[in-house]
């Protein structure tokens, strides 16, 4: 379209691999979201990257996750990377965490790095530990609920 010489747009030409995003585990470009409207009851797990708007009542278990500012979890958070806007009642454990200025989080929470915004709110320890030895897989959670108990609804009515 710009600077084509013959003055005619010769279609799309793909992103180079390198502006494409690439997970932790390998999964490249795969992203799940649940809606603001959605409530799940149990536990989510998720090999690919995770945005979060509506509210989970259980544990969160996902390589990324992107928590959206009128979000609420309560159950414990796990991840290689999170970033958090919303609302945690529960243990966080991740390595790389950035906690905005509208995030409220009622427990304790690992991390290997992490960046608090000024107006964040956090109740709980913080447990800082050395790069390689955060265990994301072996660190304890609540009691899992059983597979039936997963339950999806909408807030619409």
């Amino acid at each position: 379209m710009f600077n084509n010489k013959t003055g005619r747009d010769t279609g799309f030409t793909p992103p180079s691999t390198a502006a494409a995003g690439t997970t932790t585990n390998g999964k490249r470009g795969m992203f799940s979201v649940l809606g603001a409207d959605v409530t799940i009851t149990g536990n989510v797990r998720a090999t690919a990257d995770l945005h979060i708007d509506g509210h989970v009542e259980g544990d969160v278990d996902a390589a990324n996750v992107v928590q959206g500012p009128e979000s609420r979890i309560t159950g414990n958070v796990r991840a290689e990377t999170a970033r958090i806007t919303g609302t945690i009642d529960g243990r966080v454990i991740v390595r790389q965490l950035v906690i905005e200025r509208t995030a409220r989080i009622t427990g304790d929470v690992d991390y290997e790095s992490i960046s608090i915004e000024n107006g964040a709110a956090l109740d709980g320890h913080l447990r800082h530990r050395s790069p390689g030895t955060l265990k994301i897989d072996d660190a304890p959670a609540a009691p899992a609920k059983a597979p039936d108990q997963l339950l999806l609804k909408s807030d619409a009515a």
